[in-house]
């Protein structure tokens, strides 16, 4: 069995993110490359969140939360939008990719991927906590890519 992975060809796992993926720049984000995908998965689902922006915002901050990605799916391209899958809404209250931000210095970012036994019903204004309870008892595998900002 193939292993399930997230990379990107924007940085390598624990690498710095280029400066344009920030929310204050360019805010899209960056290219992803998805391989091993499980045979028996329905969908896929991503959670961009900051652990460490617990300290200055009381919170892991979530960035990006999408689901009912197709499981085919092998590229996420730079500045992508899918009218397949749906995406969710982030904690700046953007339904969209909300890019690295950090308020006090370098922070490490997780792009974490989920394969999923089954599609998702929810609703666009679904955060990453809810994203995270329908998934409960449905993921078949995940996998995880990280980056630290700023770069």
């Amino acid at each position: 069995m193939e292993d399930f992975t997230l990379e990107s060809p924007a940085f390598d796992h624990g690498d710095r993110i280029p400066e344009e993926y920030g929310y204050t720049k360019d805010n899209v984000n960056p290219p992803l490359e998805i391989d091993g995908v499980p045979d028996d998965a329905e969908a896929l689902a991503l959670i961009v969140d900051d652990p460490d922006a617990k300290e200055p915002a009381g919170k892991v901050w979530d960035h990006w939360v999408v689901w009912n990605v197709s499981p085919e799916t092998e590229t996420i391209p730079e500045d992508w939008q899918s009218d397949e899958a749906t995406v969710g809404t982030n904690d700046w209250g953007e339904r969209d990719y909300g890019g690295p931000n950090p308020p006090d210095g370098e922070h490490t970012y997780r792009f974490k991927l989920f394969a999923l036994e089954t599609t998702l019903e929810l609703g666009s204004d679904a955060g990453a906590d809810d994203l995270e309870s329908a998934m409960d008892g449905h993921v078949l595998e995940r996998t995880r890519l990280e980056g630290t900002y700023p770069a």
